[in-house]
């Protein structure tokens, strides 16, 4: 999500009912100036007349920025100078413009507004009303502003994390099972072809994710069969492993890379330091709020004192698992959640949940 579609959002959004929604705040704000001035000034005008001119001035003013906004060149200024420009424009066409569009509804003639007598007092207060209003949208440009460049720099420190882990996992992972392949080599040739073979197309699978910020399910199932293909050779008979991902899910995109610390994990601390044989499951379904993913093993699990709540961090837990909630409150927010769950009689399941 870019910042500029964040602002747009926010502040001034395309739709119909976003212009609405702006125009019936502007409409209160005025009917509350045009009462203002009523008790300040009094004798100036009929508050029925006094609340026809200050809305007609105030949502003429309205219609003129927003149509400022909407402009290609005007939209390119510096912060600071299309601000000063929109009230430089805004607030005296509002004023003489929403002047004549009242006399026009009164069904009174139009007539150059000052041109008779000339009174200070509505001038100061439109352009005092005007001015607020304009510093307070100033404002919250500038806060939508700062808020995208904090979540574009989370985003981007998170995505340096991950190449980080991938230079501190991938670079392990090839020394060892090069290390296989060369004492394969002389017990099971065809063994050791295999593994080279699932070598490659693990390295440029995981090549081609670190190019790319969104990959599709069946890319990164792709990489994990791949890579638990090699680790299946490492291990042999110890290791056995399934991936299960429904047709209608498989063009669903996600963040590069996002399941394999999880499955690196359970092998790391959950099957590699049992004795036996173990499993490792990677399912994939749609639920009513989005998208589940649960990897499963069935190794050692959890120590029967930490909490296996979807806030847990468990001491003998790799940088991974944490690595993976930040990616996901990063790009899916705070209704993206990873879970740990005790499985019976041993195992851990980690739950992965994407929102729609």
């Amino acid at each position: 999500m870019s910042s500029s579609k964040f602002r747009t959002a926010s502040l001034w959004p395309d739709t119909l009912g976003g212009a609405l929604r702006i125009a019936l705040v502007a409409a209160l704000v005025w009917a509350l100036a045009a009462t203002l001035l009523f008790f300040l000034a009094p004798g100036l005008e009929t508050f029925p007349r006094l609340l026809m001119f200050s809305e007609c001035v105030g949502l003429t003013m309205l219609v003129c920025t927003l149509l400022l906004r909407r402009t290609r060149h005007f939209a390119q200024l510096q912060t600071g100078t299309r601000w000063l420009l929109t009230g430089a424009i805004a607030i005296p066409t509002g004023y003489f413009v929403g002047h004549q569009i009242a006399f026009l509804l009164l069904g009174e003639p139009a007539r150059m507004v000052g041109l008779e007598q000339v009174s200070v007092v509505p001038i100061i207060f439109t352009v005092l009303v005007g001015g607020l209003a304009l510093h307070y949208y100033a404002t919250r440009e500038q806060l939508a502003n700062e808020a995208a460049t904090r979540s574009e720099a989370q985003r981007l420190a998170v995505e340096a994390q991950l190449r980080l882990l991938r230079a501190q996992l991938e670079p392990h992972m090839l020394f060892n099972t090069l290390a296989n392949v060369r004492s394969l080599l002389r017990e099971d040739v065809g063994r050791a072809e295999s593994m080279i073979d699932q070598l490659i197309v693990y390295l440029r699978s995981a090549l081609a994710a670190s190019q790319t910020e969104a990959v599709t399910l069946s890319r990164e199932f792709a990489q994990l069969r791949a890579y638990l293909d090699i680790m299946s050779l490492r291990m042999g008979p110890r290791l056995s492993y399934r991936l299960e991902l429904p047709g209608a899910l498989e063009a669903t995109l996600v963040p590069p890379m996002l399941l394999q610390p999880l499955v690196e994990n359970a092998i790391k601390h959950g099957l590699e330091p049992k004795v036996g044989a173990g499993s490792i499951e990677v399912v994939a379904r749609a639920t009513a709020a989005g998208i589940e993913i649960r990897v499963s093993d069935s190794g050692l699990g959890l120590p029967a004192d930490e909490d296996p709540g979807p806030s847990a961090r468990p001491a003998n837990a790799s940088y991974g698992l944490q690595h993976v909630r930040d990616r996901l409150r990063t790009v899916y927010g705070p209704a993206a959640r990873l879970s740990l769950e005790r499985r019976e009689p041993t195992g851990v399941s980690a739950v992965v949940c994407i929102p729609h």
